[in-house]
């Protein structure tokens, strides 16, 4: 319930009545200001104003009965003062198209924008209307946004209504909290929520108790404390937000407008809090509350097919936990009412049809009747396929379509649209007008979605389809970041103003996205009009970014551009050194699709014996394991009672924990079950590595939670037959196809006066443990570096800045990173090395520019180590280096021991300068670093036993890219 500022009403009747609610001093008002307007000739100077106030004190009428007469003759009247008023008058004019403008968004409220935009417009900066005429302009954007669901209203609307000042205005905060708590709903953003509450409780602090609009203020309180419940399930929420609620009903006077809405929304809560507690004292009172509500309001009343589907839902809800039939017919009742009352591209449309399938579906759960089925599949289907509406609704809608289909319908040749339809709305849900943060925050409860529709494929025997989702329904943030830093020579060459349009907004968007700050609750009031600023500059680059899509893609032969690519362009561009390996693992089976240069369709094979429950388990086993030797590892280093001579490598004493260990287990199944099939499918035989055959290379692209096991381990280290993936092949790992293919179609000379390394270590980075190996570890990389002619520079703890290592970064081809590492699963731009003069982020990386960026060897603990809810998007430091432009990256996927690193590092760089091409400029690239870290590994293996311990020190080195 927004409430709309009068622009100086100046009638005594009318402020009272503003004031108390009280139907008989609106009454009096009423018929005042009508004989006043009767007794006023025409062209009396007068009359306008007059009649603006009569339009006024009707629409407070309007307020107050709901009658719809009354508005009709508020915007009646307040029409014919716009009309009289000189045009010259610009005064009296801003007032009454102000205030017309709130008359027209009570009875039909798309049409009031152009009239509060053109109040504002002719208002001078500083004029004492000002502030009224700007939230009424917040508020027709509110209102467009309701109806519409479009981003930018609900954004435009928080940044006029913030502009409007009045900061102790109890309607302003009232207003402005009702925005912010429409965009949570929208966007998920916790922090919007939370201003929307703390807005709202202003007002309310603010607002007499006997103020007419007090109700109003309590039961939009408490809406947003039940948002917030929904998001957190914090009860302290919804026990509070039900409290304030049950309040509004009490003071509400009989026969008011608002009663309905109250009765309403404490309906919703009491539904809301019966989900998370069962008490059915609950659903049955939110039920009776809600059919008080229907039967309040007119049938032509634009509010009623909201309350209907709330009293559906709740009716659907009993059904649940009673299985009474009778209830599920209720409830379909109830919403086949409210999408017949809705119009089509009423942004609530899809809610409404997404409730009436799911009760539908419920019903045939109880029933049997497979029409029930059908309709079920209809409407979510209807609801997803819609041009309107929030995209998240839209989203749930699709997977319900597709669910259902796979289970009942297994073989329909609708399960491949469904799938469509959902992935292309993951894109959506977390679009460029949103933060880096706030797009991850989207996509964690939509991870699998990719992995579910490519086994959906592989079981219709679709694996074009497969590799099509799951290239496009992953890494999506990375994906996007690409996008945003695609070459456009093709497109320079045909139209070149077009091309710099869309570098300029790419560029824009993709430093909106990664600098633009959180709000928070103690910021001024200044700051946070800035805050919205930029949002709201950051929604219209995502709209212009839009059309700029839309117009190129109209161009002849530029159909596909930045679409999400098909099967045959997936398949063009592979490397012809080996294949790369995508491991789709989804909840029924696990399917490989293998890429071989010169195949057009990918190569299927299944592995019957995997699944996601063992995945998760291994990854369970492993986590423990890596604790204990974690803890293990830091008592060694730390106890300086321990010369260098005897700490040794880092493992656990030779022979400790004999038999079959869990980290055994793990690297034996993964063996068995997936990686040997693959290379069995593939013929790849054992090499003897004595013979000197080069080994062939594959890449692995996991999925799921097989992305945070380490397939390059996989093998059996026991017993009378050991064999291992390390004597087949040489691994990588890539996030994404495109990410290889990417190298290999763009592959590029490095210039000959950047190719080098650059090494640093940073032994005491502030707040951070020391790691005093580094030094020794940078200094012997060095030496054997200056032997072999390669050119390299050297710097170390205070010596570099963060600016001096970006600059290294741009000089140099290659870096080497000794120190410490710090991942941030919410912000993955903000995960940063730390330096001893600062942190150098990922966020300032991905910004510079890295033209002849090849090889970073990233020597800290953990940079490849992904985030559970975010498995596919490839959350850490390795994979932002590659995105920020490097071909090739070592990274680790746990903590490492100062010796062996310093080990695994100082035979990487030996196999890499002996192997080069000695030139007398000093050049040096990554091209064998993948061959370079398998020896490396390999030579640390083999000075260590079989034991656990000694696995885990090994193992943790990868290598990712080309």
């Amino acid at each position: 319930m927004w409430e709309g500022v009068e622009v100086r009403p100046e009638s005594t009747e009318v402020r009272a009545f503003q004031r108390s609610g009280r139907l008989p001093d609106i009454a009096d008002g009423i018929s005042m200001l009508q004989q006043a307007v009767t007794l006023t000739p025409q062209g009396h100077g007068d009359l306008p104003a007059y009649l603006n106030n009569l339009g006024i004190a009707f629409k407070c009428r309007f307020q107050r009965t709901g009658e719809m007469s009354d508005i009709a003759e508020a915007i009646s009247a307040q029409q014919r003062a716009v009309e009289l008023t000189p045009q010259g008058d610009a005064e009296q004019l801003r007032r009454h198209l102000s205030n017309l403008g709130n008359s027209l968004m009570k009875r039909f409220q798309r049409t009031a924008l152009s009239a509060q935009q053109r109040a504002v417009e002719i208002t001078p900066e500083g004029h004492a209307d000002m502030s009224a005429c700007v939230n009424n302009l917040g508020n027709a954007f509110l209102c467009r946004f309701e109806y519409m669901g479009e981003l930018l209203d609900i954004t435009k609307a928080i940044s006029f209504q913030e502009k409007a000042g009045h900061a102790n205005l109890p309607s302003c905060l009232n207003n402005l909290g009702n925005s912010f708590m429409r965009r949570f709903e929208q966007t998920g953003e916790l922090s919007d929520i939370t201003e929307a509450i703390s807005l709202q409780r202003r007002a309310v602090e603010l607002t007499p108790q006997s103020h007419a609009q007090f109700h109003a203020r309590l039961s939009n309180l408490g809406n947003s404390f039940m948002k917030r419940f929904q998001r957190t399930g914090e009860l302290l929420d919804i026990t509070e937000g039900i409290s304030v609620q049950q309040r509004a009903v009490e003071i509400v006077p009989q026969g008011h407008v608002d009663m309905p809405a109250c009765l309403n929304n404490l309906g919703i809560s009491l539904t809301r809090r019966f989900e998370q507690t069962g008490e059915l004292s609950d659903i049955a009172k939110a039920i009776s509350l809600q059919q008080r509500s229907v039967e309040l309001l007119p049938q032509a009343h634009p509010n009623l097919p909201w309350c209907l589907t709330h009293l559906g839902t709740s009716f659907m809800r009993r059904f649940e936990r009673t299985n009474d039939l009778l209830d599920i017919t209720q409830a379909i009742s109830m919403q086949e009412r409210t999408v017949k009352l809705t119009p089509q591209g009423h942004a609530s449309l899809p809610t409404y049809l997404t409730n009436l399938g799911q009760s539908f579906y419920l019903r045939f759960t109880s029933s049997a009747d497979h029409g029930n089925i059908q309709e079920a599949i209809f409407n979510y289907k209807s609801a997803a396929i819609s041009t309107v509406g929030p995209p998240r609704v839209r989203l749930d809608a699709a997977r319900c379509w597709a669910r259902i289909l796979l289970q009942h319908h297994p073989q329909s040749p609708e399960i491949i649209p469904s799938f469509d339809t959902a992935l292309g709305l993951v894109s959506l849900i977390a679009g460029l007008e949103q933060t880096i943060r706030g797009r991850y925050s989207q996509l964690e409860d939509t991870s699998d979605l990719a992995l579910e529709a490519a086994s959906a494929a592989c079981a219709l025997d679709r694996v074009d389809k497969a590799l099509e989702w799951l290239e496009q329904g992953r890494c999506l943030v990375w994906n996007q970041l690409n996008s945003l830093r695609t070459p456009l020579d093709e497109l320079r060459a045909h139209n070149s103003e077009l091309a710099r349009s869309i570098s300029e907004i790419a560029f824009r968007l993709e430093n909106a996205g990664s600098s633009r700050g959180q709000p928070d609750i103690g910021m001024s009031m200044s700051e946070k009009i800035t805050l919205e600023d930029e949002a709201r500059t950051q929604v219209e680059l995502a709209r212009q970014w839009g059309e700029l899509l839309k117009t190129t893609r109209a161009i002849p032969g530029f159909e596909s551009f930045l679409k999400p690519l098909p099967c045959p362009e997936i398949m063009k561009n592979l490397p012809d050194s080996g294949p790369i390996v995508v491991i789709n693992i989804g909840t029924d089976r696990c399917d490989a699709l293998v890429l071989l240069d010169g195949m057009h369709k990918p190569l299927h094979i299944p592995l019957p014996k995997f699944s996601v429950a063992k995945a998760t388990r291994y990854r369970g086993d492993l986590d423990t394991e890596l604790r204990s030797h974690h803890l293990r590892v830091r008592q060694e280093e730390h106890d300086t009672a321990i010369s260098d001579a005897d700490r040794g490598i880092r493992s656990a004493p030779r022979g400790q924990r004999t038999g079959d260990t869990p980290v055994h287990r793990v690297l034996r199944g993964l063996w068995e079950y997936v990686v040997k099939p693959i290379l069995d499918a593939l013929g790849f035989t054992r090499i003897d590595t004595a013979s000197g055959e080069v080994m062939p290379r594959i890449w692995w692209c996991p999925t799921g939670p097989l992305s945070f096991l380490p397939l390059h381990a996989a093998g059996v280290y026991r017993g009378p037959n050991p064999d291992s993936v390390l004597h087949y092949v040489v691994s990588s790992y890539t996030p994404t196809i495109t990410a290889i293919t990417g190298r290999v179609k763009n592959g590029r000379p490095i210039d000959t006066k950047a190719s080098g390394l650059f090494l640093t270590s940073q032994p005491n980075a502030p707040d951070a443990t020391p790691i005093p190996g580094t030094m020794r570890e940078v200094q012997s990389i060095f030496e054997t570096a200056k032997r072999g002619g390669v050119r390299i520079e050297k710097l170390e703890g205070g010596d570099l800045s963060v600016s001096g290592c970006l600059e290294r970064m741009q000089e140099f081809s290659s870096i080497h990173l000794a120190c410490h590492g710090s991942q941030n699963a919410t912000e993955p731009l903000k995960s940063r090395f730390l330096l001893h003069k600062g942190s150098l982020e990922l966020a300032t990386i991905l910004q510079s520019k890295l033209p002849n960026a090849d090889l970073a060897f990233l020597s800290a603990c953990e940079t490849s180590t992904g985030e559970a809810k975010l498995s596919d998007e490839a959350v850490h430091l390795a994979a932002g280096m590659l995105a920020a432009g490097y071909r090739r990256v070592v990274g680790t996927m746990w903590s490492i021991g100062d010796k062996a690193a310093q080990e695994v590092a100082t035979t990487f760089y030996e196999y890499l300068f002996t192997r080069r091409e000695v030139t007398s400029d000093g050049a040096f690239d990554g091209t064998l670093s993948a061959h370079a870290l398998h020896h490396a590994t390999q030579q640390l293996r083999l000075s260590l036993d079989d034991s656990e311990s000694s696995l885990l020190t090994w193992v943790p080195f990868v290598h990712f890219g080309y």
